[in-house]
């Protein structure tokens, strides 16, 4: 009998030992309460507490979590409502302070970011909203990063996934974006007709100080005409003279006469394509 009752108390006693034993994950934390008073941490891996007088509130997670929240119907500074979705990416980098300073920190913070994204909704204009999301999103996570550090929680990012604003207003929003491309056409527009037009006073000036240069271009024109299509080419050597144009009509003037330079291409006959093939024969 007595060895029975030792045999019970013994497997009490291993029970009792076996329910202080505790493992958690790598990134998880577990505070230990003493009795109601705060002992430390615990963990990552195998760890004992004492039974009936160690208690763990909780198992606090080190990695990064999301928080996915909308702000409904938000008024800008200039009294438009937009509904705004937004992302938050927060980490609990002091378990100490978040298990000591606020009860719930994962809703606490979903709270915070809540009511800071209308805050900040209400300090821009509808087309701040739209444009400058980066911008809003960045100032957000600075306001609601200073709000939880007491907490021991760093907000890593806020993302602004989607802006969406009254339909009545979507249709004004897509005439002023058009009349916007349109304006920004006509200056390129502008822009390249002015450049156009100093390409060619440059050009003027240059061909005007170089005859050479005119000759090349005249040549080079005349050749450009006659490649165009079936045509027939008559060269000519350069020491014999040949056809020019001239303000008197004359032939054989040189361009200090005013007229066009004479050219190496005697003639330039166009000739259809059928009766080339013929000619060819």
């Amino acid at each position: 009998m007595l060895l029975f009752f030792g045999l019970f108390g013994l497997i009490l006693v291993l029970i009792y030992l076996a329910s202080g034993i505790k493992i958690i994950k790598e990134w998880e934390r577990a505070p230990v309460l003493r009795l109601g008073r705060y002992q430390g941490l615990k963990g990552p891996g195998f760890f004992w507490i004492i039974p009936g007088i160690d208690k763990i509130p909780s198992i606090i997670s080190t990695r990064i979590q999301t928080y996915s929240f909308r702000s409904e119907q938000s008024l800008t500074r200039d009294n438009v409502p937009v509904t705004i979705d937004a992302v938050l990416f927060f980490k609990v980098v002091d378990v100490e302070k978040t298990i000591l300073e606020v009860e719930h920190y994962s809703s606490a913070t979903q709270w915070v970011a809540q009511t800071t994204l209308r805050e900040v909704t209400g300090q821009v204009e509808l087309d701040e909203v739209l444009a400058e999301r980066e911008k809003i999103a960045s100032h957000m996570q600075e306001i609601v990063d200073e709000k939880t550090e007491k907490w021991g929680i760093k907000i890593m990012s806020v993302e602004i996934r989607d802006v969406v604003v009254p339909a009545r207003l979507q249709e004004a929003i897509s005439r002023q974006a058009e009349a916007e491309r349109e304006r920004r056409a006509r200056i390129t527009l502008a822009q390249a007709e002015k450049e156009a037009a100093d390409g060619m006073i440059e050009a003027a000036n240059k061909y005007a100080k170089s005859p050479i240069a005119m000759e090349l271009r005249w040549i080079n024109l005349l050749f450009e005409a006659a490649t165009e299509g079936g045509a027939t080419i008559m060269m000519v050597p350069a020491n014999i003279p040949v056809a020019g144009f001239s303000k008197g009509g004359n032939l054989g003037r040189s361009s200090g006469d005013g007229g066009l330079p004479p050219v190496g291409v005697f003639g330039v006959k166009k000739i259809p394509t059928k009766d080339k093939k013929k000619a060819d024969e």
